[in-house]
């Protein structure tokens, strides 16, 4: 592809939309790419209650985001498919080589996202799919008056149990610690669900089945007790959700950009190490992922751009 762009942003979850956005109303020549669907994480997200303007009523990922492209689209974004596999940051003209073609712009903003942790017991992989997930949007309807058990203590684990008691007929809540890791507010709602019940001091070690998922070991980690927990005689199978974290999309930009634990260092106004090299949202170090912060972050990182383009 011979054009070269004013900006190029990789990622078109919250961050990459809003700098598309704001990349496009400023006028610049603006390309998104993206490999998958739209939205990132909060494509698979049910229920949004936190993000400012939304529709009160009830606002899911996927309605959020259909919005969020359809402004991108609307301020002349244009939009690819691709799956990148190398780049060159270096320069006035940064180049990106994807499977099916290559793309050049003056500057990159990289919102390339996270995804989320295994959980790492034996056998995880070979039961993907077949009873573990990792999305409760996507598969809670295959567990319909099904035991479910999820793994996690934080607001997202917490959250995405009580969505899924909305089609099990119970939930267990399996923590390393002996307390959640929620906000308080999401804690007492968890508490208060007569489907939710919880395993504390534990960790899943292994999992198996025929076919599907129907047994799991799970290991108390201050007593070093196994328990197994074997599917219900008339079910044949459970449902197993992990939910401990993501881990930054950010393999492709090893050895190029400064780091730490993965998530790319930026400062204040999305500047990385590299001249004319944003990035924005989940895949930056920073105190709080959320839709918000995403979202502001793909702003400053656009008009950031737009003023690198201006001075070069």
């Amino acid at each position: 592809m011979s054009k070269v762009y004013d900006v190029i942003i990789l990622g078109g979850g919250p961050a990459g939309l809003t700098a598309g956005l704001y990349a496009g109303r400023s006028r610049l020549s603006t390309l998104i790419i993206e490999k998958g669907q739209d939205g990132g994480q909060i494509a698979i997200t049910d229920e949004i209650e936190n993000y400012p303007g939304q529709i009160v009523e009830g606002e899911s990922g996927p309605s959020l985001i259909a919005r969020m492209t359809e402004q991108a689209k609307k301020f002349g974004a244009e939009r690819c498919s691709d799956v990148i596999k190398s780049v060159e940051l270096e320069g006035d003209v940064k180049k990106l080589v994807g499977a099916k073609g290559e793309y050049q712009g003056k500057c990159v903003i990289i919102a390339t996202g996270a995804f989320p942790k295994p959980i790492g017991c034996e056998n995880e992989g070979k039961f993907t799919g077949k009873g573990i997930s990792f999305c409760a949007t996507c598969d809670a309807a295959f567990f319909e008056d099904f035991e479910v058990y999820v793994v996690g203590g934080g607001d997202s684990a917490v959250e995405e149990a009580m969505y899924l008691t909305k089609f099990a007929r119970k939930v267990t809540i399996i923590h390393r610690r002996d307390e959640l890791r929620a906000a308080k507010s999401i804690q007492e709602k968890a508490f208060a669900n007569p489907k939710i019940a919880f395993m504390w001091d534990s960790v899943v070690t292994k999992v198996d089945g025929d076919e599907l998922l129907s047994s799991m070991t799970v290991k108390n980690v201050k007593t070093g007790e196994l328990t197994v927990v074997e599917a219900d005689e008339d079910d044949g199978l459970f449902g197993l959700f992990g939910f401990i974290g993501y881990n930054p999309n950010s393999k492709l930009f090893e050895g190029m950009l400064d780091m730490e634990n993965g998530y790319i260092k930026t400062d204040d106004n999305m500047h990385t190490n590299i001249p004319g090299v944003f990035a924005a949202g989940d895949i930056r170090v920073k105190s709080l992922r959320q839709v918000v912060t995403a979202a502001a972050d793909g702003a400053i990182a656009a008009m950031q751009a737009e003023h690198y383009v201006s001075n070069h």
